[in-house]
């Protein structure tokens, strides 16, 4: 246990620590690129044009999936997203993991219900560590100058 929390501070500190390389932090596009570990991410947020809305003013809270959560999914799902005639589903998919709002690990409450930018509600549990839906938290409160990204293991679906 305490293995595994001291691996979690060391990513997080590693990944807040190129945030603000710099002397500036980035957003959160500039972060999740940054961090190497969001490339399927990015693309995706990229073909959805939701770029220049995820480094605007904000705040956003962004549940982000790791590659390894992309990977996970079913052979071909993501080349299927990411054609152009498939946008409309990728938005929806991606705006799903978005809550309006800088909402910190600390402010969560077990069976808390939150609004997402897509227009549904995600479930958050906190009986057996940090949960969206059925996605596990990993590295929590990666601050960015919009918002905060909690990355997760799982892509989440409305």
């Amino acid at each position: 246990m305490i293995r595994k929390t001291l691996l979690t501070a060391a990513a997080t500190l590693a990944l807040t620590t190129s945030a603000f390389a710099g002397g500036h932090a980035k957003d959160i596009v500039d972060t999740a690129a940054g961090a190497g570990d969001f490339s399927t991410l990015v693309a995706a947020v990229q073909a959805a044009g939701l770029v220049e809305t995820l480094k605007g003013d904000g705040p956003f809270t962004v549940f982000a999936p790791t590659d390894a959560a992309f990977a996970a999914l079913p052979a071909g799902t993501v080349d299927e997203l990411l054609k152009p005639e498939n946008k409309d589903k990728l938005i929806e998919i991606l705006t799903y993991h978005v809550v309006p709002g800088k909402v910190m690990s600390g402010d969560l409450v077990d069976d808390m219900k939150a609004a997402t930018v897509q227009g549904s509600e995600v479930t958050i549990d906190l009986d057996s560590g940090v949960m969206v839906d059925e996605a596990t938290v990993t590295t929590a409160d990666i601050e960015a100058e919009n918002g905060v990204i909690h990355v997760i293991d799982t892509v989440i679906m409305p």
